[in-house]
């Protein structure tokens, strides 16, 4: 966990004292407010891995904060900290953006091993959502950009979703009724067709020889799946069939 942040926000400089002392033992550097706005102040200027706020803090409260962040898409994750201790603050807290509670009085043992399970989760997350390649075929799914060979590939956004759920489920096929639905909706009123015209106008974009897809398989009888291997041999990987 070294070379991450912390903000501490509390409005007890006693409290911010000895959470930054543990903090700081542990590797951490650590940044302190002690009120809302403050709090927003310092995430602006610092762009801290994770905040620690409590909720009863001047200014502006820790669920105003919580709300403020997330209004303006900032993923910054935070841990409130709460004295009530009361279910429809944590269930309200969680509700509003946050990725985890702790009631006071709390350990600093607790609260450090709630600190790093945080890190280690949105970190994780960052990682699975941020990109995905194949040779030289890249997948931002962030920004919803694919990438062949460093040139961007303008795709429409049924074909980037189509995209996206096979690449991120290698090996796995998928019906064509279930693509329908995931895509398109139960409610939509076409047929199976439409997935077809997708699949035909995504190959023809990514593919080397679309007539020949080595990347966007059809499975006769049944739908398609994503298949990659960077030898170009048969996919080590087991096809496991998407229920419809």
């Amino acid at each position: 966990m070294a070379n991450e942040s912390v903000l501490v926000v509390d409005d007890e400089a006693n409290i911010v004292e000895l959470i930054t002392y543990n903090l700081e033992n542990e590797g951490f550097k650590v940044f302190k407010a002690y009120n809302g706005k403050g709090a927003l102040e310092c995430i602006a200027q610092n762009n801290p891995d994770l905040v620690i706020l409590d909720v009863m803090i001047p200014q502006m409260n820790g669920f105003d904060v919580v709300k403020q962040l997330r209004q303006e898409g900032n993923k910054v994750a935070v841990i409130l900290a709460t004295a009530k201790g009361e279910e429809i603050d944590k269930i309200l807290g969680l509700e509003l953006g946050a990725d985890d509670y702790v009631s006071k009085p709390f350990s600093p043992r607790e609260l450090i091993a709630r600190v790093k399970a945080v890190l280690r989760r949105t970190k994780a997350k960052k990682e699975e959502q941020d990109e995905i390649s194949f040779g030289s075929l890249v997948i931002n799914l962030v920004r919803h950009e694919v990438r062949k060979e460093g040139v961007l590939v303008e795709l429409k956004p049924k074909e980037f979703e189509l995209l996206k759920l096979m690449a991120t489920n290698p090996g796995k096929v998928f019906s064509r009724d279930y693509l329908l639905e995931q895509l398109w909706g139960y409610d939509y009123m076409g047929d199976t067709r439409t997935v077809d015209v997708h699949m035909r106008r995504l190959r023809q974009k990514i593919e080397d020889n679309p007539s020949e897809p080595r990347q966007l398989k059809t499975v006769h009888g049944v739908g398609y799946k994503f298949h990659y291997d960077e030898d170009g041999d048969a996919a080590s990987r087991r096809d496991r069939a998407v229920d419809e």
